[in-house]
């Protein structure tokens, strides 16, 4: 009796036929390889170029310098944001004592006036008469006088024409605000305004912060993002090249901003984390709540998954 008889007697009676697994790996690696890449080009996500502050300088110069005035007056959505970034007056999300941003207090400290437009100025005013005299002239005024030059530039920026690779406006009581607007977008279309917001004073410079919140405060950014349907008004998922899973995971948080009372409530961001620890902390504690852990005996659509099983028993 030989090593082998054992098994041929108890595969007995049963039909075999030859497998090769490899053979079988090969050919299913290389017909998803193939389906892969088909799809990919039929149905690829766009592979945009990275926007930048030059890019916004530019392409929409002057959405960069309304948006600059609004930075430098102290009206554009990052200088009345409140905590993490300043400590404007309710600006913080609430819901009852619930206030997050406020317990967590000024953790990013950005003054945008000083942060996206004085400081970098101050750099390119180096070996700049005109520049250097009309921060002095800006620095020695009150806040007063500043804010009367700041508000009829932005009036006058609504008709604003580009010429010249330089915006212009009518004339009017504007002080040395012209010539700030002016050495800004010239210090962003160099790309320097990109490097100088990056500085954080490390080695690496990887804190991306400043540069969004200066964009996000324009059009441009936003506009950008209407072009692609990324508004909400549409769905849809696009992963950037070389980001996996990209923000796929970042489905369900987005779905609660197009519904209401989500989609107009003023404290929306914490409305959505509170329903998202709520739902799971549900989702963790369901073998633990009496009627919601009964609901699969109730609806026992666990058998039709492994009918085969119960059908045998």
């Amino acid at each position: 009796m030989t090593a082998a008889d054992p098994q041929d007697k108890y595969y007995a009676g049963i039909r075999m036929i030859r497998y090769d697994l490899v053979k079988e790996l090969v050919l299913a690696l290389v017909a998803v390889s193939v389906l892969v890449m088909g799809l990919s080009v039929v149905l690829s996500s766009p592979d945009d170029p990275a926007v930048t502050i030059q890019t916004w300088a530019t392409k929409a110069p002057v959405d960069f310098v309304t948006t600059a005035t609004s930075e430098l007056s102290g009206q554009s959505g990052t200088a009345q944001y409140g905590p993490p970034y300043n400590n404007t007056a309710d600006a913080a999300q609430a819901v009852g004592p619930i206030e997050p941003q406020t317990w967590a207090g000024v953790g990013i400290p950005i003054d945008p006036a000083q942060d996206f437009v004085l400081r970098p100025l101050g750099f390119a005013a180096v070996g700049n008469p005109t520049l250097t005299t009309a921060l002095a002239t800006y620095g020695a005024a009150g806040a007063d006088q500043q804010q009367t030059w700041l508000t009829n530039y932005t009036t006058a920026l609504a008709d604003a024409t580009v010429a010249d690779n330089q915006v212009t406006v009518a004339s009017g009581d504007y002080g040395p605000v012209p010539d700030l607007m002016t050495g800004l977008l010239g210090l962003a279309r160099t790309g320097a305004l990109d490097g100088l917001l990056l500085n954080s004073g490390n080695l690496y410079q990887t804190d991306f912060t400043r540069p969004l919140l200066f964009m996000g405060d324009g059009e441009y950014l936003s506009g950008l993002a209407a072009d692609q349907h990324l508004t909400g008004d549409q769905w849809g998922m696009m992963n950037e090249t070389g980001q996996y899973p990209g923000q796929t995971w970042l489905w369900l948080f987005s779905f609660w901003y197009q519904i209401p009372p989500f989609n107009t409530a003023a404290n929306t961001d914490l409305l959505v984390i509170i329903l998202m620890i709520a739902l799971t902390a549900l989702l963790a504690l369901v073998p633990f709540i009496p009627i919601l852990r009964d609901i699969p005996r109730w609806i026992p659509v666990y058998r039709l998954i492994w009918r085969r099983y119960y059908r045998d028993r």
